[in-house]
């Protein structure tokens, strides 16, 4: 937090989606020497060249990375290396759940400092609160080592049902103490909120397609229709995708049998249909999709489907444009590779991957920068589409192929034209931190306050911007809020909101004036 170059990451990779589709093991049978395989040889004896002879120690591991990289990098964006670290991260949060202590944290002044426990995990029921600064797990320092994420996270991970002492400081007291807590399965959510907007509208938000979305899912829109729900919500914006069968799942929740999902074609030819079956508890209901510049994969399956089934209405901007399928292949040592083996197709035919040329994906995923140049976040007309990839839904609409699902309603950003990089330091951990270290300096600020008396508070106090505005300028990003004030105040207030009375209130601020669902509701 003490250079621009931390956060160029969240600026530069907002946009970027990966779609997951987890497949089998690839075999390789022994064969006499092909050209194919002498080139594999002549990789495997050069590497073992520099083991043997090379003069200085050189790691293989990260030649061996290198080489992988490499390759990929000149086959297509999707098609991607995942060293060992970043596969079991990844991993965890598809599954949807991990063991251990249940913190939300970051590395505040080089220390583990508890942003917010999970509500009735582990470390909540152990004494752990906000702003406790973890110290040691066990006889392990965790301050003042600059230790990476995934290192921390292994600290304090563990089997189900062990112990982790926790020596903790917490400055409210300005005391140590040594709290137990005994790990166990810490969800992952998938569905981040399901909410009434009105007697008739539901919502539900999904941030990614993981193993227990569907589920998620499925129980929020059981609650939802025995409200009295007749028009449901989906929000996709932000969801850059995973596996496609939960969309598909989903999907068919509202689509009558045999209604076509996705069809997905191979290098072969081979085309494998998903059709709708009988089973679907919301289809005659209005139905609303709202999808951005980072929806991606998966959440483009759900819209297309929806879109060329005339089953519903999409909102929003033009989504980011992957219709590529990748499978994945595990290595021995952890990492593995998503090799892309196919493209997927809506039910009408069109394929909504974006343009890309191989070898140059920083270029692809930084088509935002494109977008912004074109107008297109403001201005539905300036979306590029090709008259010659025209396509017709079910009752005969036009939509368009070759780069994103275009809304049928279109609603621009909300930052004002010109300072669209806010848009994405908004929605990105940036506003967290600086909620976190305003609270920390003065948790007495809100104390014993209900949440319609910090609403109050909030609504009568312009403070935070101004002190956001030098909070940005403190990490290096030189920015004007003047004309952006109302925007900025509403995700600080959802901020607050979020770690001082948890999730639900969050979205209860978020969505108050939201612009996409004032397109719907109006």
């Amino acid at each position: 937090m003490k250079s621009k170059e931390k956060y160029l990451p969240i600026l530069l990779f907002a946009c970027v989606a990966m779609g997951v589709v987890i497949g089998g093991m690839v075999n390789f049978p022994k064969r006499t020497l092909s050209k194919q395989n002498a080139r594999k040889v002549k990789i495997e004896r050069l590497i073992d060249f520099i083991n043997e002879e090379y003069v200085d120690d050189v790691n293989s591991d990260s030649i061996v990375d290198m080489t992988v990289n490499s390759i990929l990098a000149n086959l297509d964006p999707h098609s991607v290396y995942l060293p060992a670290s970043e596969q079991t991260s990844e991993a965890e949060i598809m599954k949807g759940d991990f063991v251990g202590i249940g913190v939300n944290f970051y590395m505040y002044n080089d220390t583990v400092t508890v942003v917010k426990p999970l509500e009735n995990g582990p470390a909540q029921k152990a004494g752990i609160l906000s702003g406790d600064r973890i110290l040691y797990a066990d006889k392990t320092k965790l301050f003042g080592r600059k230790l990476p994420t995934d290192s921390l996270f292994n600290k304090l991970k563990g089997e189900e049902g062990s112990n982790v002492l926790l020596t903790v400081f917490r400055k409210s007291t300005n005391k140590k103490l040594k709290l137990n807590v005994v790990r166990e399965v810490v969800p992952i959510k998938s569905v981040d909120t399901y909410l009434m907007l009105n007697k008739t509208s539901g919502y539900i938000k999904i941030n990614r397609f993981a193993e227990n979305t569907y589920d998620e899912f499925r129980a929020g829109l059981e609650k939802l229709k025995k409200q009295g729900m007749t028009t449901l919500i989906i929000d996709l914006r932000d969801n850059g995708g995973g596996y496609l069968e939960r969309a598909v799942s989903i999907a068919d929740e509202f689509l009558k049998d045999k209604e076509l999902i996705v069809f997905t074609k191979n290098r072969k030819g081979t085309v494998d249909k998903t059709y709708a079956t009988t089973e679907g508890i919301f289809e005659t209901g209005k139905l609303y999709v709202l999808v951005d510049e980072n929806s991606a994969s998966a959440s483009e399956i759900l819209a297309g489907a929806i879109q060329d089934n005339d089953r519903g209405t999409i909102v929003g901007r033009r989504s980011f444009g992957k219709g590529l399928v990748q499978r994945e292949m595990d290595f021995d040592d952890g990492s593995a590779v998503r090799l892309t083996i196919s493209r997927y197709y809506t039910p009408s035919g069109r394929s909504i991957q974006k343009p890309y040329i191989k070898g140059e994906g920083e270029k692809y995923s930084h088509d935002f920068e494109t977008r912004f140049e074109s107008g297109e976040l403001y201005e539905k007309d300036k979306i590029k589409v090709a008259d010659s990839l025209k396509f017709k839904t079910k009752k005969g609409r036009t939509v368009y192929g070759g780069g994103g699902i275009v809304p049928d309603i279109f609603v621009p950003l909300e930052v004002k034209k010109g300072e669209e990089n806010l848009a994405y330091i908004l929605n990105s951990g940036i506003v967290g931190h600086f909620v976190f270290e305003q609270l920390d300096k003065n948790r007495n600020l809100f104390k014993g306050l209900k949440f319609q008396q910090f609403l109050a508070q909030m609504q009568n106090d312009d403070s935070y911007t101004s002190k956001f505005e030098g909070y940005l300028k403190g990490v290096g990003l030189d920015m004007k809020l003047e004309n952006n004030k109302t925007v900025v105040k509403k995700y600080i207030t959802a901020e607050l909101a979020r770690q001082l009375f948890g999730e639900s209130q969050y979205y209860n601020v978020i969505l108050k004036d939201d612009t996409m669902l004032k397109a719907v509701l109006k």
